[in-house]
């Protein structure tokens, strides 16, 4: 681990009030790849001004899974040994990425929020990431994957086969239910998982009652196991089983 390369990959629409605090943050301990998504605000000229930073700009809006996937893919083309994706508005703190960058060889390192360290959340969301989390739970149960504690997290570290996977398969989801999306393929897929704690504060939130259907919807397909990338994520567990039996 200590010659890994690790990107550390941030999506953002119209967050000038906070990108440049995070950015900033995060190049303390990595490389950063910003991927704007069609911001409309200050953020393009704000993110012209610091130096070093990697931008990557979307002309029209393809919502958080298109710009997660942009900067994956950049990270794979680049050489990057694992990508780190986090929120652009101070959800997740900057100087808690060491806790990613010294977590071992994992392929799908997941950041956990604990309740007695999260700041300013709505009772309203607290219910709605634990829902999602045993919802997940059960339909990750159903297929033999690996239980994760927070799945709805969106502070996740990624290596190189975890991204190879996840830009090479047709994916559905668009906001949260990428976020359940990809939890589940990894999962399901056999690669190794580790989980290390992180701190949440709430700032702002795109998580309409759209998000939430279509989180619904998503949570539907994996349970009822009818999504069409099931096929692949199978034929990758056959791959790191048979792999792990010749070591």
């Amino acid at each position: 681990m200590t010659d890994a390369r690790t990107l550390v990959v941030i999506p953002v629409h119209n967050e000038a009030a906070t990108i440049e605090t995070v950015v900033r943050r995060a190049m303390r301990h990595a490389p950063v790849c910003v991927v704007d998504d069609a911001s409309a605000d200050e953020t393009p000229a704000i993110l012209a001004r610091v130096d070093g930073v990697h931008v990557i700009r979307h002309e029209t809006n393809t919502n958080y899974a298109g710009a997660v996937l942009t900067g994956m893919r950049y990270g794979v083309t680049e050489g990057y040994d694992y990508v780190v994706t986090m929120d652009a508005g101070l959800s997740h703190d900057p100087d808690e990425l060491p806790r990613f960058l010294g977590a071992g060889e994992a392929d799908f390192v997941v950041g956990v929020r604990n309740a007695a360290h999260d700041w300013q959340v709505p009772a309203y969301r607290k219910v709605l990431s634990k829902a999602g989390t045993v919802l997940m739970k059960l339909a990750l149960w159903r297929r033999g994957g690996r239980s994760l504690h927070d799945c709805t997290s969106g502070y996740r570290r990624y290596s190189r086969a975890a991204l190879k996977l996840l830009t090479e398969t047709p994916l559905q989801g668009r906001s949260f239910d990428f976020v359940l999306e990809t939890a589940a393929l990894l999962s399901w897929s056999g690669v190794s998982i580790s989980e290390v704690p992180i701190s949440y504060r709430y700032t702002n939130s795109y998580l309409n009652v759209r998000a939430v259907w279509r989180a619904l919807r998503m949570w539907g397909t994996l349970f009822f196991r009818h999504h069409p990338a099931l096929g692949r994520t199978q034929a990758k567990r056959i791959e790191v089983e048979s792999a792990r039996t010749r070591v």
